[in-house]
């Protein structure tokens, strides 16, 4: 990480060494087996509550530690650097922020206490298996029906899906107004009609579980609308900001491992009599990968206290998750390639960075729909 982060003061690092501690206690002996199992035990989502990491921003009056944005920042960047591709992150930075925005006094008081200390995992239900990035070409259904909603309709490439014991359903209760009829209801997961179909078999992040939903005839009651009516497109497009600023912190602590990783292989490994860092053509990749992460760290710093005070805005964020994933990609191929044929082999941190890194440049919106939001700005 860049020494002296702007914005970020001795109780913030005292947070940071916490988590650090944390995660080589709790991550690192586990890591492996939750990656063959495909998902992170439950005991861990416990354990990061118990410790004060999971949706830091919730108010105290619903559990949580009330604390700004840095503190989830802090959180997101060490587990990026660690590489533990976990929902947690999901749930803090993300689901989370939908309930305190825009949930009842009932939904908050049943939920976010549960939520904060790890015993409910949560997930959001957008992506269906024909529409992405576009989510105004949604098909999921959600009926009124007397009291109630009748929720149809299925879901994929969904995070946490597997364990998730609630779901913000993104859904149409007028179809006939398009975007404009779209609204976000919670489904718990045993609710009769909810099922759950594989865990999806990624390329990468294989301990972060990832599934298809399906929902037939879920009948839930009116209160579990979340917000109003018709008006879940607004709520989610004023939510991406965070969500792309979360992608792209995460995304930058990857880069900053990954290139830690080159540094120290090349430093170690001999070729020709001499170590390969001391080739010219080493240093010289090694130099400009720290150039990009050093103007990334200051960039990070600055879209941080940009959403901290409110200001960050859309076009803001997707020029950051696009830069820093895509830059992402450049550093963790060059560090795989500075490995040579050690980083084609799975026992090396680095073949799982490259992997887990490959998505990121598609999730959370693709680099081209990011060009896209960018462009429409100018």
């Amino acid at each position: 990480m860049m020494d002296r982060r702007v914005g970020y003061s001795a109780e913030h690092e005292m947070f940071r060494d916490s988590v650090k501690k944390f995660l080589e206690l709790e991550f690192a002996p586990n890591h492996q087996r939750w990656e063959e199992k495909g998902w992170i035990d439950k005991s861990f989502w416990l354990a990061s509550g118990q410790a004060g990491l999971l949706c830091p921003t919730v108010p105290e009056a619903y559990g949580g530690l009330d604390l700004d944005y840095r503190y989830n920042a802090i959180v997101n960047e060490e587990i990026g650097y660690h590489g533990l591709m976990t929902g947690t992150v999901l749930q803090s930075d993300i689901v989370a922020g939908y309930i305190i925005d825009h949930g009842t006094e009932e939904q908050k008081l049943a939920y976010l206490p549960k939520m904060v200390s790890g015993e409910l995992i949560a997930a959001i239900a957008m992506t269906e298996p024909g529409a992405g990035s576009d989510l105004q070409g949604i098909m999921a259904t959600a009926r009124r029906d007397g009291d109630g909603y009748v929720v149809n309709g299925a879901k994929t490439y969904i995070s946490n899906g597997q364990m998730a014991d609630l779901v913000i359903v993104v859904a149409k209760t007028s179809p006939e107004k398009a975007g404009k009829g779209i609204s976000l209801l919670l489904v718990e997961s045993d609710r009769e009609g909810f099922s759950r179909g594989r865990n999806l078999d990624k390329i990468g992040q294989h301990c972060s579980d990832t599934s298809e939903l399906f929902f037939e005839n879920v009948r839930i009651p009116a209160s579990n609308l979340l917000g109003e009516e018709n008006r879940g497109f607004t709520y989610l497009m004023n939510a991406l900001p965070q969500e792309r600023l979360s992608l792209a912190i995460s995304a930058q602590a990857s880069a900053q491992r990954a290139f830690d990783e080159a540094v120290a292989f090349t430093k170690d490994r001999k070729a020709f009599g001499r170590s390969v860092f001391d080739f010219q053509n080493t240093r010289f990749s090694l130099a400009d990968a720290k150039a990009k992460l050093q103007l990334g760290w200051a960039h990070i710093d600055w879209c941080i206290a940009r959403h901290v005070a409110g200001d960050l805005s859309a076009a803001e964020a997707s020029a950051a998750k696009l830069w820093h994933t895509e830059t992402l990609w450049q550093i963790v191929d060059l560090a795989l390639q500075l490995h040579g044929g050690a980083g084609y082999m799975n026992e090396y941190a680095i073949a799982r960075l490259w992997r887990d890194a490959r998505v990121q440049r598609i999730y959370g919106g693709t680099s081209e729909i990011m060009r896209e939001i960018i462009g429409r700005s100018l």
